[in-house]
């Protein structure tokens, strides 16, 4: 790691801090629950507008496009930013309308 100092003394790291979002998202075949770091005080669309071709994903469980069936499970998962149909926060997320509401 390498670490610099001003002239003060006060000494900066490139280390990036970021905080994890749980997330849900839908490739074409799958749908994927996991984390995507986010810096703080941004949105998780501007950590998808800062990435390149592939988004970091981790602690993914990937799930058939029924998201019912677990395909796979892994700690780390690169994904292709082209392949994102929608991703949305797990916390964002709202239970399906009762029969008869909209």
């Amino acid at each position: 790691m390498v670490t610099q100092f001003d002239e003060k003394g006060k000494f900066f790291t490139r280390v990036i801090t970021k905080r994890p979002v749980n997330v849900v998202i839908q490739t074409p075949i799958h749908r994927i629950q996991g984390q995507v770091y986010v810096r703080p005080d941004e949105r998780l669309k501007d950590e998808l507008d800062q990435t390149g071709a592939f988004l970091a994903v981790t602690e993914a469980t990937i799930y058939d496009t029924t998201g019912e069936q677990i395909v796979l499970r892994t700690h780390f998962l690169a994904l292709q930013v082209q392949q994102i149909v929608w991703i949305t926060p797990l916390e964002e997320l709202m239970p399906p309308p009762e029969a008869g509401e909209d």
